[in-house]
């Protein structure tokens, strides 16, 4: 009984399977589907972060529903809510620890600028100690908002040179066309009521 094993390419079953593309493109397009956040809820936009984990909202549509609390294995911190002098050491050493590349949002009005706490205690900001990606506003922000603020970051590794950032070794890859300005979401999606 000897069968005759075709070796080689046969186009009629290979042919439909193959994929043109750059290997930066591949390459991000990986990336940028596989986010894995590193939570930081630090206040009460905490529970609005919880909700976009949850079913109705799904961030796992965007590749990103393994939540992370070990800082080795995340390469996006979300910085949900007030952060005080005290945690900001804290959560510096956190990012300090997550490998390259990173990307960081600030969700929250007090994330963003201190939100309503004008005090000694609070900083006015997390970017005054971590580069912030994206900016998410709103007190608390909505999930949707989240998941825009996710997509904003999906959308800047997208345009990311991943190839060229791997040779040099840089923390952040070269952008093919640069940002204009931060990445800064509004959660205005409360349905617009016409005047009468």
């Amino acid at each position: 009984m000897n069968r005759a094993v075709e070796i080689g390419w046969d186009p009629k079953v290979e042919g439909r399977d193959v994929i043109v593309t750059r290997l930066d493109a591949a390459i991000d397009w990986v990336r940028r589907n596989s986010c894995w956040p590193m939570p930081m809820g630090l206040a009460c936009c905490g529970i609005e972060l919880m909700a976009v984990g949850a079913s109705r909202f799904d961030i796992a549509r965007f590749g990103a529903e393994v939540m992370r609390f070990s800082p080795r294995q995340a390469d996006l911190m979300i910085v949900a809510g007030t952060c005080v002098y005290k945690m900001a050491g804290v959560v510096k050493r956190v990012w300090d620890q997550m490998p390259n590349p990173k990307w960081c949002m600030a969700m929250g009005a007090c994330a963003s600028t201190g939100g309503m706490y004008r005090s000694y205690a609070v900083v006015q900001g997390v970017d005054r100690f971590l580069p912030v990606d994206v900016y998410v506003s709103g007190c608390p922000p909505r999930p949707e908002a989240v998941l825009e603020g996710l997509m904003a970051i999906q959308r800047k590794i997208e345009r990311e040179r991943a190839l060229a950032g791997m040779k040099t070794g840089d923390a952040k890859a070269p952008l093919y066309e640069l940002p204009r300005g931060p990445i800064i979401v509004r959660g205005e999606y409360a349905p617009k009521f016409r005047d009468s």
